[in-house]
């Protein structure tokens, strides 16, 4: 699979997504650390300001996720991926002069066009896959993006909040953010003419008749619709790994920020390491049969975290450090489970992408990407609202959040059943 790199067809993508994904991440937590210790001294504020930032992200994955499918599948998507990438050099300029301000609102306001310009970027690159590989490499380029995607984002979140609260480092973020957007658009120069799928759609300008329209007719296709489905259960339930690891951390190992960075770093390479393997157990076929008992695996290793957690208090006094945690087992008991459930993530969702890609009608690829986009925002929206719901009338620790999250992927395994007997329709 690694031999892909070798390839135009898709090492020139692999950049260009990189460090695409690297400057969301790196910009968002930007943002978001510098609204909790810098910009603003009142808590509550704070936080508003953070979980504004969130919808402010996601919300273009609504609003334009239609209009993204309809370009893509309508023109050649090199040039797409062009273009998109040049307004991201624009964006990173901007951002750089709006740190160096200190202007809260100009920054959102960017944050926002960012999503925007991730939400068109998406449909382009992923219906980029099908056009530009052979059907036995579709697996292997599916996860080795999803792999580098998820490293970026680690990479760049991580980044992103320790550098910016450094001497000197509102200055030298906007340096980088500029620097690698103009790195991601040499890159996409590289890439190879991809012909438009339907040269003669006519766009449609009306975002929520389009995005009704383009659910309809993804759903209405049976293994289109239990792809989107089950890939969007996934999303849902790893946006609330990822949004439990700092509790965990904290309220519920007594661990400080150092340990919460662990978590996050062992989640991003466990889920690299199942993209990567997946593909090795199927050998470059594209079939849903390892979903299911990958979903089982997720549902099991969180119930063993439930069980390894559930009980436990932060403790007295001062955070605890790596060092003083890693002396106890079930600490590694905590550390394997995350690391089975990122792996088995993995195995579990890079299938469904490349299986979701090949059962798309032909000429319509962007248009079905686009509708899962659509659908994954709307489950991980919903899941962080009936989180912030659940601990705020319940009470509910990080520990019992694991618990609801396993019985999801529970359900989520039995539903990827539905994958091994849909029919699979004809492209046409």
């Amino acid at each position: 699979m690694f031999e892909l790199f070798r390839t135009r067809r898709f090492l020139p993508l692999f950049i260009t997504q990189f460090f695409g994904a690297f400057n969301d991440n790196y910009f968002k937590c930007a943002i978001l650390t510098l609204v909790t210790f810098k910009l603003t001294a009142d808590a509550s504020r704070a936080a508003m300001l953070t979980n504004l930032a969130m919808a402010v992200f996601i919300l273009p994955y609504f609003l334009f996720s239609a209009l993204a499918g309809q370009i893509s599948d309508k023109f050649d998507k090199a040039p797409c991926c062009r273009i998109v990438k040049f307004v991201e050099i624009v964006l990173m300029a901007l951002a750089a002069t709006a740190f160096l301000c200190g202007n809260i609102t100009a920054l959102l306001i960017l944050l926002f066009l960012m999503g925007a310009q991730s939400t068109f970027f998406s449909p382009a690159k992923y219906s980029l896959l099908p056009q530009h590989l052979k059907e036995r490499e579709l697996v292997a380029g599916n996860a080795l993006i999803e792999g580098g995607t998820f490293l970026a984002i680690l990479i760049g979140s991580i980044a992103g909040s320790l550098i910016i609260v450094l001497p000197g480092g509102v200055g030298w973020s906007g340096l980088l953010l500029t620097g690698l957007a103009v790195v991601g658009y040499m890159a996409s120069r590289r890439i190879p003419p991809a012909p438009p799928a339907e040269p003669g759609l006519k766009l449609s300008f009306h975002l929520a008749a389009e995005t009704k329209n383009i659910l309809q007719d993804a759903f209405r296709r049976p293994r289109v619709r239990h792809c989107i489905l089950a890939l969007s259960g996934f999303w849902m339930v790893g946006s609330l790994y990822v949004s439990q690891l700092p509790g965990l951390s904290r309220d519920v190992l007594g661990a400080d920020h150092y340990v919460n960075t662990f978590f996050l770093t062992l989640f991003s390479i466990g889920v690299a390491l199942g993209s990567v393997a997946a593909s090795r157990l199927l050998h470059g076929r594209i079939s849903a049969r390892l979903a299911p008992a990958a979903a089982l695996g997720m549902a099991l290793f969180t119930l063993d975290l439930f069980f390894a957690t559930s009980g436990k208090g932060g403790a007295e006094g001062e955070l605890r450090s790596f060092a003083a945690l890693a002396t106890h087992l079930s600490f590694w008991r905590t550390v394997l489970d995350l690391l089975g459930i990122a792996v088995t993530g993995g195995i579990f969702s890079v299938p469904l992408q490349a299986l979701m890609q090949r059962a798309a009608p032909a000429g319509m690829t962007a248009r079905v990407i686009a509708a899962n986009n659509i659908v994954n925002a709307l489950f991980m929206a919903l899941a962080a609202l009936a989180a912030a719901l659940t601990v705020k009338c319940f009470a509910l620790s990080a520990s019992g959040i694991f618990l609801a999250i396993a019985i999801v992927n529970a359900g989520n395994a039995v539903y990827s059943l539905k994958l091994l007997r849909a029919p699979a329709r004809r492209r046409r």
